[in-house]
C-alpha cells in the first residue's frame, strides 16, 4: 500500500443465500462488474463459500476508497435482493 498513508483498511463482508443455486447466479452476475472495484487505492477478493454465501476481502489506503469499494457491495446487495423480490413474486 501506500507509504505515505498511516493506515490500511481491512474487512470482510460476507452475503449468505438460501442455497448454493442463488449464490452462483449472483457470483455469475456480479463477475463482470467485479474488475471495476479494483483501483489503485482498493483492491477487492471475491470467493464463493461453502456455505451459500459470497465473501467480499476488501483492503484499502483510506476511508474514501473504502467506503466507495463497500457503496459498490451493498448495491450489488439491493440489485440481488430486489430482483429475488421481484422473481418470488411472480
Amino acid at each position: 500500500m501506500n507509504p505515505t498513508n498511516y493506515f490500511t483498511i481491512k474487512a470482510t463482508i460476507e452475503i449468505i443465500f438460501k442455497n448454493p443455486q442463488l449464490r452462483d447466479i449472483s457470483y455469475n452476475s456480479f463477475s463482470p462488474e467485479f474488475k471495476r472495484l479494483q483501483t489503485k487505492r482498493s483492491v477487492v477478493l471475491m470467493e464463493k463459500k461453502s456455505n451459500n454465501s459470497l465473501s467480499f476481502q476488501i483492503e484499502s489506503q483510506d476511508i474514501t476508497a473504502f467506503r466507495a469499494t463497500l457503496n459498490e457491495i451493498i448495491s450489488f446487495g439491493k440489485i440481488i435482493d430486489n430482483t429475488l423480490k421481484i422473481t418470488d413474486n411472480s
